[in-house]
């Protein structure tokens, strides 16, 4: 149980950085992955140089945040659909180059080995208060960003970053903050997992998968909200308890679900959810008389005000008639 509860709180921190970087910045990234994998490696990297275990797992977060700082400053500068091909890109060769490390053995992989001598109950708790800790720390640092006025320049960007930059957002320093914010989260989930699976397999710890579930996460919970990416993850942890032994149909599902939701039901569960309680004016009882698209004439008719009475006019006078004759 404890296992499954570490899962639901790396899901609910990726989805939440996800939702920060595309529901609020407009930044979508495929290529998350690259900071989930690269995490856990920086840790693997300093427990061999003899740093301890839980240390090393903060430092390697840490370290894949200061990388996707410095690599922000390239794939910043591409836009919507430029800007996701190429974080998948990144994610890639970052792999590819994290293959090369004879520690990793290729796609072979390799373990966090000081854990081993950890009794399992206590790292599986030690791994669950990582992790729960993590998600804790991250989502109060969303909503300190978005309530102070970056948030309110990540918003403006996300709208319209020309207009943003017109009105002197510094667009790109708002950008870097975000981008490197959401990679310390991801990084974090990635060590997280570590922690709790113990094995590093490129194929996994790299994998585009990642990036398709924070994608399914946040589309089905809701896009524009902090609450809705969180939703997201409770649904799809929900799905896998219930659906994650069939397969290649549970996957299906999977994407018959977000497409779903794509089409019907863009703002997602909690987007629908806010438009369902917010109060709507009534309508005017003409309005809802009329055809669709055309006027009410009878309230239409009301509305015009009536012509003002004539003024009576004196009857003449017969002594001044007689006097004219």
């Amino acid at each position: 149980m404890v296992d499954k509860l570490t899962t639901l709180a790396i899901y609910m921190l990726l989805a939440a950085m996800w939702g920060l970087m595309a529901g609020h910045a407009g930044l979508v990234s495929v290529g998350q992955q690259a900071w989930f994998g690269l995490g856990g490696y920086f840790a693997l990297r300093l427990v061999e140089g003899g740093l301890a275990v839980w240390p090393a797992l903060v430092a390697g977060a840490l370290g894949a945040a200061a990388a996707a700082w410095l690599l922000s400053f390239y794939v910043l500068r591409l836009k919507e659909g430029e800007f996701a091909i190429a974080t998948w890109v990144l994610a890639e060769v970052i792999r590819i180059a994290v293959m090369l490390d004879p520690l990793v053995q290729g796609e072979t992989g390799t373990s966090l080995l000081a854990l081993n001598a950890v009794p399992p109950e206590l790292r599986r708790n030690l791994g669950y208060g990582f992790a729960l800790a993590a998600l804790a720390l991250m989502l109060a640092a969303v909503h300190v960003l978005l309530v102070s006025p970056v948030g309110s320049a990540t918003r403006a960007i996300g709208e319209d970053e020309e207009a943003a930059a017109s009105l002197g957002v510094r667009v790109m320093r708002t950008k870097r903050a975000i981008f490197t914010l959401a990679a310390l989260g991801s990084a974090l989930a990635g060590v997280a997992w570590l922690a709790s699976a113990i094995t590093f397999l490129p194929r996994t710890n790299f994998g585009v998968q990642w990036s398709v579930l924070m994608l399914f996460m946040v589309l089905v919970g809701g896009l524009r909200s902090t609450a809705g990416p969180l939703v997201g993850a409770l649904l799809l942890f929900a799905l896998q308890e219930l659906a994650g032994d069939f397969g290649a149909w549970y996957l299906g599902g999977l994407g018959a679900v977000a497409a779903a939701f794509a089409l019907w039901l863009p703002q997602g569960l909690v987007g629908a959810w806010q438009e369902w309680r917010t109060p709507h004016p009534p309508h005017p009882p003409h309005a809802q008389n009329a055809p669709h698209g055309q006027p009410d004439r009878r309230a239409a008719a009301r509305e015009i005000p009536s012509p003002p009475a004539a003024l009576p006019t004196a009857a003449p006078n017969p002594s001044t008639r007689s006097s004219l004759s």
